[in-house]
């Protein structure tokens, strides 16, 4: 039991080195979105949902996204029904953002993102420092991997602290 203790504490205290490139999560299109797949370039990684009040907030993820894709900025949404705010299934949630916003930013499968059961880059985040208090916070991963800054839901994606962290990151 003592070894195993050991073990559990040397994993946890080794969390914070790894990378994000290290995580992977389902696709809603289907197939895996490693980000390993974007190393080099910046992430933004917002857990989203569908019936909730920042819910608009959607059509500013786009506009970033549309905005810097082409200078390597890649915006991640994870929806996630932690806050009790998401629809039922992922086809639900693809259709809803799709009719609604016109969404081509990438998109994973519903997701845990608080807690025990959070997937792993959010229990990586938690590390950090960083753990989504509800829908619509915002974590900005480095070329290099690391986790540069979070924001809350309050904060807009085109507002002028995420714009700025991004365009330095894109220099």
């Amino acid at each position: 039991m003592i070894r195993i203790l050991a073990t559990l504490a040397a994993l946890t205290l080794a969390l914070p080195a790894l990378a994000a490139q290290s995580f992977a999560f389902d696709s809603i299109d289907g197939g895996t979105l490693s980000l390993d797949r974007w190393t080099g370039q910046p992430v933004l990684v917002v857990n989203t949902a569908s019936r909730c009040g920042f819910t608009p907030q959607y059509d500013g993820l786009q506009a970033l996204y549309d905005r810097y894709r082409d200078r390597g900025l890649v915006v991640l949404a994870v929806p996630s029904d932690d806050f009790r705010q998401e629809l039922g299934s992922e086809e639900e949630v693809k259709a809803f953002c799709e009719l609604n916003f016109a969404l081509d930013l990438p998109m994973t499968t519903i997701t845990r993102v608080t807690g025990e059961d959070a997937h792993p880059l959010y229990r990586w985040l938690a590390a950090q420092g960083f753990e989504p208090g509800w829908n619509f916070n915002k974590a900005l991963i480095g070329p290099d991997g690391g986790f540069v800054e979070g924001w809350g839901a309050t904060t807009r994606p085109l507002s002028e602290p995420i714009v700025t962290r991004i365009e330095a990151l894109l220099e």
